[in-house]
């Protein structure tokens, strides 16, 4: 109750999430935002909206798959992903993700015939804009979880991750307005967090992104939405972090433990005295004889 209170301010209760959308894809599932935000990354010039076609998943019911955003384009296919924190099964999602998407289009085809059944060109990219250092941009590889590893793998399927924190990759924030604006707010909440509950920096956040314009038209159709989607996603954030700190502790006490078990084990077999052992490991007695048991 006493860290609710710590993020969320006294007297108020702890956000239910009830909204299906994520801040980043709530802005760029829009078709003109999406459009814009493609040519950026691509180097694009395409400029009529409706010639996209949605394939993001929505809860496919064979596996429950959702990904953030997929539109199909001229042929072309893109995925993408905006996460907080980095997570390395992303090329395994994104194949989960594709082989959907393509059963879905091709649903009507003959996988059996002689002709050969054309297929739109994927690419997967994921934003980022954790707190943990990243690089600016850095790909991910489907390989890299094969247990036995070749040189050329028959299966393969790259991600790009693209740090979209303020000072990271210059070029496509000037190139896509909406992006930079969206880092900006997510900044400005982390900013405020620093002295501020929770739920008081995301509010002060987006007053100021809408006094600064700063997703302005955004923020003020959606404020009370987007407030809610803010509040439970940086607490997931935060969530996530601890989960792993805890994970690194446990880790590293686990392996703290069997490292003296190991020093004990060869001062035991090099006949060294109790008092010796005693000392140096911080084991009781009765440890050290079950130790000689072995």
């Amino acid at each position: 109750m006493e860290k609710m209170r710590e993020l969320y301010g006294p007297g108020l209760p702890q956000p239910v999430r009830t909204y299906k959308d994520r801040l980043f894809r709530m802005i760029f599932k829009d078709k003109a935002e999406f459009l814009t935000l493609y040519n950026a990354l691509n180097g694009t010039s395409y400029d009529n909206p409706e010639a996209l076609k949605i394939t993001t998943l929505e809860h496919a019911v064979y596996i429950g798959m959702k990904n953030d955003l997929s539109f199909l384009l001229d042929m072309h296919l893109p995925l993408y992903e905006h996460q907080s924190s980095h997570n390395p099964n992303m090329p395994l999602r994104d194949l989960l993700y594709v082989a959907s998407i393509y059963s879905r289009l091709t649903q009507d085809a003959n996988l059996y015939g002689t002709r050969l059944i054309k297929l739109p060109t994927p690419q997967f990219a994921v934003f980022y804009n954790g707190t943990a250092p990243m690089p600016e941009r850095s790909v991910v590889r489907l390989s890299d979880a094969f247990e036995h590893p070749t040189g050329d793998p028959a299966l393969e399927l790259k991600v790009l991750v693209l740090n979209i924190n303020p000072g990271y990759n210059e070029e496509l924030m000037q190139s896509c307005q909406t992006l930079r604006e969206y880092s900006e707010y997510v900044a400005k909440v982390r900013e405020y967090h620093k002295t501020l509950p929770l739920n008081h920096a995301v509010q002060r956040a987006v007053d100021t992104c809408i006094e600064n314009g700063v997703l302005k038209k955004f923020l003020k159709e959606h404020k009370a939405e987007v407030i809610a989607v803010s509040i439970f996603e940086y607490n997931e954030e935060l969530h996530i972090q601890m989960e792993r700190k805890d994970a690194r502790e446990e880790g590293y006490a686990e392996g703290k433990e069997d490292g003296i078990l190991t020093m004990v084990r060869a001062i035991l077999k090099a006949n060294e005295p109790l008092e010796k052992i005693l000392r140096y490991s911080g084991l009781s007695p009765e440890e050290i004889e079950r130790l000689k048991s072995e």
